[in-house]
């Protein structure tokens, strides 16, 4: 299917040179962008505000992106450059490998929260140019480990949906604590008084409620985070000594 049908900022024929220098730069433009998402989130965005940020008129925006689609496909890609992909030469350095980039994705995550609902959006975010380096290079992971490049692909998006998956419901709890003006010890106060009481007509909830009542939420995220990337990797290696 043509790419046309699905307009992205990746796919739309460059604009030619201006004869003037155009008031603002790209690199301008996403860091500035970049800076608004992060402080106030994705649905805070408007065109009419970043121009005012950047205390530049519409058109100067509007030269480099077509819309906010647009803008938000080059942030997306700039923040993909934060992600750390190892590069091994030994099979028997792959599953250190594989944890560390999925470490480095779920920081990502994490420190730009409002990239999260942005990753299960159909489009055409996987042509940008830091997104198709961190593919390839955990091909490259997958396929130096032994798997054909069939497999190698499943494998990687099996371990990159869990991080995305789990660090999205990470940011989403950091997205509304930002909101509330709360930090996590305060609102785990406030609402677990509440959450014990609702477990309290529930057996197995309640056993587990008395197993964390005296942990930290951060420490109760990243155990979750590391035991079910382990189970992840678990499966990988053992369909590869399968094979």
């Amino acid at each position: 299917m043509a790419t046309e049908n699905y307009p992205s900022v990746w796919t739309r024929p460059r604009r030619g040179r201006r004869r003037e220098q155009p008031a603002l730069s790209t690199e301008q433009i996403v860091t500035e962008a970049l800076r608004l998402l992060d402080a106030d989130g994705l649905e805070a965005l408007s065109m009419r505000k970043l121009g005012t940020a950047l205390g530049a008129v519409a058109t100067a925006v509007y030269w480099h992106v077509a819309n906010k689609e647009e803008l938000v496909e080059l942030v997306v890609d700039h923040v993909y450059a934060e992600i750390e992909i190892p590069e091994i030469t030994d099979a028997g350095q792959w599953r250190a490998a594989a944890e560390s980039s999925a470490r480095s994705l779920r920081a990502m995550i994490v420190r730009h929260p409002w990239v999260a609902p942005t990753l299960a959006d159909i489009g055409m975010n996987y042509l940008g140019p830091n997104l198709m380096r961190v593919s390839d290079e955990l091909l490259g992971i997958y396929l130096t480990a032994g798997f054909d490049v069939v497999e190698a692909d499943h494998a990687s998006k099996t371990l990159w949906g869990y991080v995305i998956g789990i660090a999205s419901t990470e940011a989403a709890t950091i997205s509304k604590l930002r909101r509330s003006g709360q930090d996590q010890a305060a609102w785990r106060a406030a609402v677990w008084p509440a959450a014990v009481e609702a477990a309290a007509p529930y057996p197995h909830l309640r056993a587990l409620y008395a197993a964390h009542q005296n942990t930290d939420l951060a420490d109760d995220t990243d155990a979750n985070f590391r035991y079910g990337l382990g189970r992840v990797l678990d499966g990988l290696e053992a369909g590869l000594r399968d094979r």
